[in-house]
């Protein structure tokens, strides 16, 4: 067996070829990261089968996307490692240096000692759900920025628009500020005219009642007229309807992988195809863990220690080390699934009992929920609550 370790870099690469017996086969070999760089990687090992080559590179955001993909298709093994066991790696042989040269045989050297697992279809898909979740995420925090701004440009503009007790963020108010956006030109509206938009664009649910209520408040606002901020709450209405439509849609992608994978986890009571697909993306092969220990850690769920000699401190707080992404989405699910199972509700209200407050017993349902994943995880099973009991 030998093993292919690549440092990936944005432009060029560096290959080294390691044989089973730690012999260094060829060190150093740079390729440009283009089609015609990857074939003349391919090239440099022709002479060896297939089957007989483990490529290895670290797990470093996007660069590696290309390669992992464009070899995976080419029925090449592939195996992604942590930077952070490289690291260790190159430390332990009391180089703390670093350089692409000498980390590509580090990477191929490493496998001669450690456990890996290839990459499979499924961790091509979980890539997929990684992207599309850190995507949405992206999306939905803009969209919560263009509100925080359309609510302070009303501030300004007409304040009693707050006072109305479905809020300012509805399609109907929406529609009216989008054509009209100052309370000036709400307060010169006939009435039928904002009667017919809020009912329109709020399935009935509004009535000339509401309008008329708007319409009194717009008259007697106390906001001023500033056509800068009445075209930024145009502009700004328009690009949240934008990225609901973009959510919706990243949504859908979202929804299509997990119909496709159709994972045992989404059995857990209280798991929306959102939280499943950004643990999914996030956790990767389950067998990149050897216990729901390590999987906590890489939540950045497990807790930071403090101890000094007899001295052990008597609560500690989680490590917070890991993808905070993941360690969302657990304690989002967790809550979720304390209001939907039995079991993890009887849990929460354990701990609660314990004197603990809400926060630190939804960590221990998060704890517990990390456990039941990496149990159906690593056993393909659904749940059953019954055996958690």
């Amino acid at each position: 067996m030998f093993f292919l370790g690549i440092d990936i870099a944005k432009l060029n690469h560096v290959a080294s070829l390691v044989s089973d017996n730690g012999n260094i086969v060829f060190s150093n070999f740079m390729f440009k990261n283009t089609l015609e760089g990857f074939l003349s990687l391919i090239d440099k090992v022709k002479s060896i089968p297939k089957d007989d080559i483990v490529i290895a590179l670290e797990f470093t955001g996007h660069y590696s996307d290309n390669f992992v993909n464009f070899f995976f298709n080419k029925k090449f093994n592939v195996t992604l490692v942590n930077p952070a066991n490289v690291a260790n790696f190159r430390k332990s042989y009391g180089r703390d240096s670093k350089n692409d040269r000498i980390d590509s045989i580090n990477i191929a050297k490493m496998l001669l000692s450690r456990e890996y697992s290839l990459v499979t279809q499924s961790d091509i898909e979980y890539l997929s759900l990684k992207k599309l979740n850190r995507i949405r995420d992206s999306l939905v925090k803009q969209k919560s920025k263009c509100k925080i701004l359309l609510s302070r440009n009303l501030d300004s503009i007409f304040p009693e628009l707050h006072l109305l007790p479905s809020g300012i963020h509805s399609k109907a108010v929406y529609a009216l500020l989008k054509k009209y956006p100052s309370s000036e030109e709400i307060a010169a509206l006939g009435i039928d005219v904002l009667t017919n938009i809020l009912k329109t664009n709020s399935r009935g649910h509004f009535c000339e009642k509401t309008a008329c209520i708007i319409k009194s408040q717009a008259k007697s606002s106390v906001g001023f007229e500033d056509i800068s901020l009445s075209f930024h709450i145009s502009q700004l209405i328009s690009s949240i309807e934008l990225l609901e439509e973009q959510i919706r849609n990243t949504e859908k992608q979202i929804n299509a992988i997990i119909e496709k994978l159709k994972p045992v986890i989404l059995s857990i009571p209280g798991i929306s195809n959102v939280a499943c697909a950004c643990i999914l993306g996030e956790i990767g092969n389950i067998s990149r863990f050897r216990s729901p220990s390590k999987l906590l850690a890489f939540a950045g769920l497990d807790p930071k220690v403090r101890q000094s000699g007899q001295f052990r401190a008597l609560s500690c707080r989680m490590s917070k080390r890991g993808s905070k992404y993941l360690r969302y989405s657990l304690i989002y699910t967790a809550w979720n699934a304390v209001r939907n199972n039995e079991v993890f509700s009887n849990y929460y209200a354990l701990k609660r009992s314990q004197g603990k407050n809400h926060y630190k017993a939804l960590g221990h349902v998060a704890h517990k929920l990390v456990r039941v994943i990496y149990r159906l995880m690593k056993d393909n099973i659904p749940f059953d609550a019954e055996q958690l009991i």
